[in-house]
């Protein structure tokens, strides 16, 4: 089709395929039960899948295109994130000049990213806007709120930006030549992709993962792990989460990545655990704020942040995870 996914893997097509199949069933299913239960109300639902046919469509259309494409949606998915964070939290108007800064990270994090700089990528926001944003805080002036200030800045650049950044900066590994230890049977096979596949790896099992939860929890979840935290999330939607997304990882892991078995099934170990710890962080920012969701740009799923609060812990460590073996 005019070039589009030709740069990716037979396995990568196939997965889009599978998780556009899985949407449909999810609509026919839907659309059954309307039939049989008219009275109760499903919008939310109905809402809910149909931002997710936007969310794949998009996502695999600017995938499909190009690296550069991909990045670009990672840096606006990133925009769209530190906004909303800034909106929620309560910022000084003193600071509104600060902010420019922050903003700034955004593309400059994602040139490092496009031009694979290891060295800029890692150190650019930990270190260097560490020490500018303060710095520009102290010239103002103003010491009243100034750690609540530069905290919540610094967190929220951290986690909407530097953190989803090793999203698409998985792109830049290729399978190895020579990786740092001995595959472990089966050795992966998709060869073609690269670091595509691992993004889509990652993407796939950390989205899953959320699902996977909230439907153990919803069938069986009695015991609540945090409840003043997120009084949905139960132990047995934690355990169940986790365990079904380790076994996806080991089912499709050796098919869609160059990883072996063992560190597929690390790798779903990884994305179950942090992803819950991810969307628990983003809970206990909302309740500490008061809200509900943290924006409306995706209906029926609230804010980019509340679709990606996972993903900001599963990023980072699913990426230094890999690098370290195959980087």
């Amino acid at each position: 089709m005019f070039g589009l996914f030709d740069h990716l893997s037979h396995q990568i097509h196939l997965t889009f395929i599978g998780v556009a199949v899985l949407l449909g069933i999810a609509e026919a299913a839907l659309l059954a039960r309307r039939r049989r239960v008219p009275e109760r109300d499903d919008s939310e639902l109905a809402q809910r899948i149909r931002t997710w046919w936007v969310i794949v469509i998009s996502f695999a259309i600017l995938f499909g295109v190009s690296r550069t494409t991909a990045i670009v949606f990672f840096a606006l998915v990133s925009f769209l994130a530190l906004k909303e964070f800034l909106s929620m939290v309560p910022t000084r108007r003193v600071d509104h000049r600060v902010l420019f800064w922050a903003y700034l990270a955004i593309p400059l994090q994602y040139v490092w990213v496009g031009s694979e700089w290891y060295g800029m990528f890692i150190i650019f926001i930990p270190v260097y806007m560490f020490i500018l944003l303060p710095t520009r805080m102290v010239m103002i002036g103003e010491t009243s709120g100034f750690l609540r200030a530069v905290g919540s800045l610094q967190w929220g650049l951290m986690t909407t930006v530097y953190s989803l950044s090793h999203g698409a900066m998985l792109l830049s590994i290729q399978p190895p030549v020579n990786p740092r230890v001995a595959p472990i049977w089966p050795a992966g096979s998709s060869q073609e992709s690269g670091g595509a596949a691992l993004l889509v790896f990652l993407i796939l099992l950390t989205q899953f993962n959320d699902v996977a939860q909230y439907c153990w929890g919803r069938a069986l979840g009695e015991t609540k792990i945090v409840p003043k935290v997120s009084p949905n999330k139960t132990v047995v939607g934690m355990l169940g989460g986790v365990c079904s997304t380790t076994v996806l990882a080991a089912a499709i892991g050796p098919w869609l990545t160059f990883m072996d078995l063992l560190r597929s099934i690390t790798a779903g170990l990884i994305i179950g655990v942090f992803g819950f710890a991810g969307d628990l962080s983003v809970s206990a920012l909302k309740r500490d704020l008061g809200v509900k969701d943290c924006g409306y740009t995706l209906p029926g799923h609230g804010g980019v942040l509340d679709r990606v609060d996972s993903l900001t812990f599963t990023a980072p460590l699913f990426f230094h995870f890999v690098y370290y073996f195959y980087g």
